[in-house]
Parts: structure tokens; C-alpha cells; sequence
């Protein structure tokens, strides 16, 4: 059974250390085999993982690997923790990445550096796999900047492009910036629960405070005083509950950047610079999920700060919105997916804010379905468009390519949610989105309700910009040239094949698996591996909510859907009128809320004013002014005065003799004298 799991995560391993290292020698087409069909068997696997553990009676275990790091409190044994989440996660990182290592082999056809894109695309799962299985937090952070590294190699695969090298940059600088509070956050977790490993935080988290310890049935005296400084951060004396809040908002802001949650977003929509399969790997089933990943599988700390999963959820909501009303305007048919992807993580996030756990993960398991469908099927669209991804050079090629077609239909309808409310006929996204915002609605903490509000807005929003994308791209009028339009083609089987497969999920994850994540299967299916006790309170709340809570969502997509058509097909015209009467509001949501204007001010010129300053006055004028140079530099100088007296005249020698005379001589007359 052990070597079936440690199979599940090595293989990609593997197969980015064949292909990495000989993958020149070995030629192309052995190089996307290998890769592949080690994911391939990965997924299936994984699969069976999932109705062992997660639908069978299989107790969560551990997998030891080898000794890590062993240093006198501090001890991190790299071991996979198999429970309910990994396996999920294991059916949501490989079979989407098995579908990503296929399609590529189509899409990457005619690139000539195959082999190092699967090589990347291998390490970049077995990243994230490691991410998924870790069993403490130094194992967790390996994982966490490995998707890191491998994020920053795929952005930037064509590094030709100077825009590609940019994207990558600005990914990797924007995520370091969330890594740095995860690193801090678990340095506190350390100084607070005195180890890393997670069974031993859980155990130690559920006594920490004396309500935590009360409601877990432990007697209040055997925790500390709570008013005691358990912890001194930038000065602050902070008690245990203050440092618990604290500690978890810096676990959350390394989710914010890996998440691309609000303010450390800007990096996910210039990500896009990357290779369409690394836009659907990336971004609908790996990377951008960890932070939820990290908030669920550290549920039972955060559980101990209220005020850190109203700070969660806020960010969640406010994302969530702000993308939404972003993607109402671009035009890059990539972009749009890009922060819809971004307004679905927020949704999760607000579920994980209010302590809907399950509905969080199970929106995480659904959107890896449609989302990768919809990336993928837009690099169909991009590949029968002859590289073209702007969305007003195209349209009236429904007929031409109608596989790709109905497949982005597909998972349009599963992402704007369309389901019959109150019933189990719907895509995946019905239930699982509807199931966050009814979540919402019952959420306890004081942001909940706004929560609630931004996230049908967004529904509406997201209902309207998905079928606008679907409208631009198919219907209508051709926009392109008779030449591009003259070479537009369905892609071959190796490419549909897997988008039919992550329809089958788009379609019908929901109502097969609704039940398990947020049903009456609920703790059985778990088995404590999220925090269970505000979870069940949500759950038995959300299921009871009014006939208008479970309706909203629903007149939301509605009205979204009528919006589009009659914007882009009905009244093409009406959309460039409505720019131009509000042309301030049009400017503002094209240029994305002026966050990169406004970082570019605030950081980018600074730094490079202090980088300019630091190079023309600190190391030219002072360091080479005054230091090394400057020494040599007056050396130089004394050496060439002395060369001059140096003549090779006999008369000048002859001048200086006399000279030194006569000196002599009236120094003694002096010296008689006195």
C-alpha cells in the first residue's frame, strides 16, 4: 500500500529526472511518453487513493520517506500524510496534470524545446504533490516554493519574448513577498506549539486557549494562563490569543500571494504569458490553490482567531468582486479566464473565512474541472486562430470548430453555475458555488453578510463576462483576416480528448460528489481532517437557508446571461456606447483598478531611484570615490608628479646638485652661528 503512494508522488519525479537530464538524447516524442504516461499512471492511482481513503473505511495514515531535519526541539521527517484532503488534492493535481502533459503534446507541436517543457511540467506536480502530502510545515514550504520555482521556469518558457521574462519576474517577486509572512507564520507556529509537525500543532491548538480546551472536553487549567506573552513581535507584547491572530494572518498572506488574493493578485493575469497548458495548470489546479490548500489543512489553528478568518473572509469577498468587475472588460480571451480564476479563489476563501470548510475544498475540486476546460479549450481557440487571442479579432467560427465550441459551453455553463436551486440538476459549479454563498449567509462573523452581497454581485458579473467571452469568440460576424479565417481548423484528437474528459467533471462532479464534501457523508468522509466543529454548525445552517439565498445566485447568472446576449449579440453596437458614456468607469476597470500604476509609483520607481542613487553616489562617488579606486587613483597621481622630476637631462641633475649645495652649505652657516 506504502509504495503505491510514494509512487503517486514520485513518478512526476521521475519523470522530470529522465527527461530533464537525457531528454536531448532521448529525442521528443520518447520525452512526452515518458513524462506523461508516468502522470497518467499517477492520476489513476490517485484515483484509487481516493476510494480507499477518502470513500472507504481507510484510516489517515503517514508514509515515512527518510530523516530530514532533526535539531534539538526542532524535527521535520519528510513522511506523506495520507488523509481525505491529500487524496483530493492527489485527484485534482494529477488528473488535471495528466490531461495537461496530453494536450501538449498537440499544442506544443511545432516548439522545438519539447523535452525541457515536459521536464518542467513534471516537476512543477511533483511539486505540488509534495505541497499536498506534507506532514509538517518545512515539508509544506518545500513544496510551497517549488510550484514557486517551477511557476517562474513555465511563465518564462519562451524567453525570448521580453514579456515572458517580465510575467516571470514578476511572479516569482510578488509571491516572495507572501512567502516571507508564511516563513514568519511558521516561525510562530513553532514559538507557540513548540514543534512544526501538524499532528502534534493540532493537539497542542486544541488546548491552547481555555475556551478551545473546554469545547474539546480538556479542563481550562491545563492551559496556560491566556493573558501570559507567549510572543514578541515588532515589539508588541502579545498574549496567546493576540499572537494566534497574528501568526495566522501571516500563514494567510503567504496564501495571498500564492492565491493571488488582494493586494498581491497582480502577478496571475501576466502569468498568461506563459503557454496556454501552463495557464491550465498553474491556474486551475495547482499553484493558485495551495493557499486554500494551507488554510484547510490548518483549520484547527485558525479556528482559534476570529479575527483572522474575518480578515480571510473579507479579502476573500473583496477579491472575489474586484476580479469579477475586471474581467467584465478585457479583451485577451486568456485574461478573462485569468481573473475568473482569481474571483473563484476568493469565493473559496470567503468559505474558508466563515468555516465552510468542505464547501471551500469542494469549490477548489469542482473549478479544477471546468477551469482547466475553459484554458484549454481557449488554447483550441488560440491554436485555430493562428496564435490570435485578442477576442475582438475573432468571432463567427462556431461552425468551423464546434467540438472546441460546445466543449467552452460546457464549462461556461458549470462556472457561471447553472443548476434548478433547491433541486440536484445542475453543473458543478451550481453546487458548489451556490453551496459558498449560502455559506455566507449564515456565516457568524461580522463580515459575512457583505460577503454574501459581493459574492452574488460577482456571480452576476461572472455569469455576464463568461458568456461575453463565448459571444465574442463564436458568434457574430468574423472579425479576423480571409487569410486567418481562410486557415481556421478543429484541433486534432490528442487536444479534445482530454477537454472531453474535464467535461465529464464539469458536468457531473457536482452531483456525484456534492454529498461527500458538504452532504450528509460529510464526517464520514472527511474523517476529521478539517476542522469539524464550526464547519457542522455552517453546515446545518446553510442547508436550512431561505428560498431567495438559494434563488439569488440563480437570478444573478440570469440576469448576467440576458445582459450578454443583448450586449454582443442582439445589439453588438450597445457595449462601445456604454464605454464611451462612461469612459472614466471604462478606463478604470481596463487598466485593472490602476493597481500595477499604483505599485509601479510606490515601488518599482522608488526602488530604481534607490538603486540609481546607491550606484552613481554610493559605489561610484563614495565606494570608488574614496576606496579602492580612489587609492589607486592617487597613487596614480603621485607616481606621475614624481616621473616628471625624473628628466634624463645631465644639466637638470647637475641644477639640483648645486641646489643641494648650496642648501647644505647655509644650513651649517646657520647652524655655527647659533
Amino acid at each position: 500500500m506504502d509504495q503505491m503512494y510514494l509512487a503517486i508522488v514520485f513518478l512526476p519525479l521521475l519523470g522530470f529526472l529522465i527527461v530533464g537530464l537525457f531528454g536531448n538524447s532521448l529525442g521528443v516524442k520518447a520525452s512526452e511518453f515518458i513524462t506523461s504516461g508516468f502522470l497518467v499512471v499517477s492520476a489513476v492511482l490517485s484515483w484509487v487513493a481516493f476510494y480507499d481513503v477518502a470513500l472507504g473505511d481507510a484510516e489517515a495514515f503517514t508514509v515515512p520517506v527518510l530523516r530530514f531535519i532533526d535539531s534539538g526541539a526542532l524535527q521535520a521527517n519528510w513522511a506523506l500524510r495520507i488523509d481525505t484532503l491529500t487524496v483530493v488534492m492527489f485527484v485534482v493535481v494529477n488528473t488535471v496534470s495528466a490531461l495537461v502533459h496530453i494536450y501538449s503534446i498537440g499544442y506544443m507541436h511545432h516548439d522545438p524545446h519539447r523535452p525541457r517543457f515536459f521536464a518542467y511540467l513534471s516537476l512543477f506536480t511533483f511539486a505540488m504533490l509534495m505541497l499536498v502530502t506534507s506532514n509538517n510545515l518545512v515539508q509544506m514550504f518545500f513544496g510551497w516554493e517549488g510550484v514557486g520555482l517551477a511557476s517562474y521556469l513555465l511563465i518564462g518558457f519562451w524567453y525570448q519574448k521580453p514579456s515572458a521574462n517580465a510575467a516571470a519576474m514578476k511572479a516569482f517577486v510578488v509571491n516572495r513577498v507572501g512567502d516571507f509572512g508564511f516563513v514568519l507564520g511558521i516561525f510562530g507556529i513553532f514559538v507557540l506549539f513548540g514543534s512544526i509537525n501538524l499532528d502534534t500543532v493540532f493537539a497542542n491548538a486544541a488546548t491552547y486557549l481555555p475556551a478551545a480546551a473546554e469545547a474539546a472536553g480538556h479542563s481550562a487549567e491545563a492551559t496556560a494562563v491566556a493573558g501570559d506573552t507567549v510572543l514578541n513581535f515588532l515589539g508588541y507584547q502579545l498574549d496567546k490569543s493576540a499572537a494566534l491572530t497574528v501568526v495566522c494572518l501571516l500563514l494567510f498572506l503567504g496564501a495571498m500571494g500564492k492565491s493571488a488574493q488582494v493586494p498581491l493578485h497582480t502577478w496571475l493575469p501576466d502569468a498568461m504569458e506563459g503557454p496556454t497548458p501552463v495557464s491550465a495548470l498553474i491556474h486551475a489546479a495547482t499553484m493558485v490553490t495551495a493557499g486554500v490548500f494551507m488554510l484547510a489543512r490548518l483549520s484547527p489553528v485558525f479556528e482559534l482567531s476570529h479575527t483572522a478568518l474575518t480578515v480571510v473572509t473579507f479579502i476573500g469577498a473583496f477579491t472575489a468582486f474586484f476580479a469579477a468587475t475586471v474581467g467584465l472588460v478585457q479583451n485577451d480571451i486568456k485574461r478573462v479566464i485569468a481573473y475568473s480564476t482569481c474571483s473563484q479563489l476568493g469565493y473559496m476563501f470567503v468559505a474558508l473565512g466563515v468555516g465552510a470548510y468542505g464547501a471551500a475544498v469542494f469549490h477548489l475540486f469542482t473549478h479544477a474541472f471546468f477551469k482547466a476546460l475553459l484554458f484549454l479549450g481557449s488554447g483550441s481557440v488560440i491554436h485555430a486562430m493562428s496564435d490570435e487571442q485578442d477576442m475582438r479579432k475573432m468571432g463567427g467560427i462556431r461552425k468551423l470548430i464546434p467540438t472546441t465550441y460546445w466543449m467552452m459551453v460546457i464549462g461556461t455553463l458549470a462556472l457561471t453555475g447553472v443548476g434548478i436551486p433547491a433541486t440536484i440538476i445542475g453543473t458543478a459549479g451550481f453546487f458548489s458555488k451556490d453551496a459558498i454563498i449560502e455559506s455566507a449567509f449564515v456565516g457568524h462573523n461580522a463580515v459575512a453578510g457583505m460577503g454574501f452581497v459581493l459574492l452574488v454581485v460577482a456571480a452576476c458579473f461572472t455569469s455576464f463576462y463568461s458568456w461575453r467571452l463565448i459571444f465574442m469568440t463564436f458568434h457574430g460576424k468574423p472579425r479576423a483576416s480571409h487569410e486567418v479565417m481562410h486557415h481556421v481548423h478543429e484541433s486534432p484528437p490528442v487536444m479534445l480528448v482530454p477537454l472531453f474528459i474535464l467535461a465529464v467533471g464539469a458536468i457531473f462532479a457536482g452531483v456525484v460528489f456534492h454529498g461527500y464534501f458538504i452532504g450528509e457523508s460529510y464526517s464520514e468522509f472527511w474523517k476529521k481532517a478539517l476542522f469539524t466543529l464550526e464547519s457542522n454548525h455552517v453546515l446545518h445552517d446553510m442547508h436550512g437557508v431561505p428560498m431567495w439565498v438559494k434563488l439569488s445566485p440563480f437570478v444573478a447568472m440570469l440576469l448576467g446571461l440576458v445582459v450578454s446576449w443583448h450586449f454582443y449579440i442582439r445589439r453588438p453596437e450597445a457595449p462601445v456606447q456604454l464605454a464611451q458614456r462612461h469612459h472614466g468607469l471604462y478606463k478604470f476597470l481596463l487598466n485593472k483598478w490602476y493597481f500595477d500604476e499604483l505599485y509601479d509609483f510606490l515601488f518599482v520607481r522608488t526602488a530604481k531611484r534607490l538603486g540609481y542613487f546607491l550606484w552613481k553616489k554610493g559605489d561610484g562617488a563614495i565606494i570608488d570615490g574614496l576606496g579602492p579606486d580612489g587609492v589607486a587613483a592617487r597613487v596614480v597621481d603621485v607616481t606621475d608628479r614624481v616621473v616628471k622630476l625624473q628628466t634624463g637631462y645631465l644639466y637638470h641633475y647637475a641644477f639640483a646638485m648645486l641646489i643641494g649645495v648650496a642648501a647644505l652649505v647655509t644650513w651649517m652657516m646657520l647652524g655655527s652661528s647659533f
